[in-house]
């Protein structure tokens, strides 16, 4: 395949409440990278977070590489494609053509995290659509590290939320859930229905899901939970005798409201584990004091893990009804700016993906 030339449209973010469709070089691939073709790409809550209340991540003044200018980011850090350039040739059973998703995190692979395993907190982690020019564009140049081919009966539209499930994914890892546990996860919205998926695919668990009443616990029924909790002011009592007298094994934070983790800690049995996943947008207070006595583990999560999250996550998608149950719409690449601004207005449930080969 002839590698591409030219110029592209790009979602590109110049700061609050400012993100636009332009056209940009056509980036390079270098050694060590692919030059994907993108077919699908999602945006998520940090997205929203930066067009609403940013720059918080997001570089406005950069020097991009490959093409040399200085200036805002191109987003997108959930995104497939098709390989169109392999510099370095084929490697790790990718070569051109290959249909592709990527967990655009790249590490160093030499600093002590990455020598851990813990590649996700490598001292020069750089993300793309974050940090390094993403993949809401029609081309990304993107480390073949970070890319795993989208197995058979995978869709492209199912394969376009891989990287937010294997986020899902190490959060259910991390939870330290066993078969026979007694879980409960606050939040089933994205970032919860994928913990939730993860769950389901790692352990036979009781899993007591809790949200506003609604679609999202319906969502969260069907896809495995063992019972949905709508919240109300006799919460902590309604669960407490869900889970018994002793508190649960596992309690899941993913709502980041404020009070949560507290919250998490009256439910939580004693030696039990609180995972945090969600962030809260102030200072929040905790118990340390009954934390302590109780020898609570208090865990947390962050990205994913490539070479252990990646694969299994669209294994599970190729499995289950997740994609359809997620996906809401796919929009062509000029829609995009204005529908951040809906998620982050909160009119968006699920997950929207855009098509760059679609004009319209």
């Amino acid at each position: 395949m002839t590698t591409p030339i030219g110029s592209m449209d790009a979602v590109v973010y110049h700061g609050r409440g400012d993100v636009r469709v332009e056209r940009r070089p056509i980036p390079i691939a270098t050694e060590g990278q692919a030059l994907v073709r993108v077919l699908r790409s999602g945006i998520c809550g940090t997205d929203a977070t930066e067009w609403k209340s940013g720059p918080i991540i997001f570089p406005i003044d950069r020097v991009h590489p490959n093409s040399g200018h200085t200036g805002p980011l191109v987003i997108g850090h959930e995104f497939v494609g098709e390989i169109v350039d392999l510099p370095g040739g084929p490697v790790d059973g990718l070569d051109v053509g290959a249909h592709v998703a990527s967990g655009a995190g790249v590490w160093c692979g030499e600093c002590d995290r990455c020598r851990e395993g813990r590649t996700n907190l490598c001292t020069r982690y750089v993300t793309h659509g974050l940090n390094a020019d993403g993949g809401l564009a029609e081309y990304v140049a993107v480390e073949t590290s970070t890319l795993v081919r989208i197995p058979e009966g995978c869709s492209l539209d199912d394969a376009g939320v891989a990287q937010p499930l294997a986020v899902g994914l190490h959060a259910a890892r991390r939870a330290g859930a066993r078969d026979g546990d007694r879980v409960i996860l606050f939040g089933a919205g994205a970032i919860g229905t994928f913990i939730l998926a993860g769950l389901v695919s790692l352990v036979d668990a009781d899993i007591t899901v809790v949200d506003f009443a609604g679609e999202r616990l319906e969502r969260a029924k069907r896809l495995g939970a063992t019972r949905t909790v709508p919240v109300d002011d006799d919460l902590v009592a309604t669960l407490r005798s869900v889970v018994g007298p002793g508190g649960a094994d596992v309690v899941i934070e993913a709502t980041g409201a404020p009070g949560q983790l507290s919250v998490a800690l009256d439910l939580v049995r004693q030696g039990g584990t609180i995972l945090g996943v969600g962030l809260p947008s102030a200072h929040q207070d905790l118990d340390v004091h009954r934390l302590v006595m109780n020898e609570v583990t208090i865990a947390t999560t962050v990205a994913h893990i490539c070479g252990e999250d990646l694969a299994p996550a669209l294994e599970i998608l190729a499995s289950t009804d997740l994609g359809d149950e997620l996906v809401e719409a796919v929009f062509p690449l000029p829609d995009a700016p204005h529908q951040i601004e809906r998620l982050a207005r909160g009119e968006i449930r699920g997950k929207v993906l855009f098509d760059p080969t679609r004009s319209s």
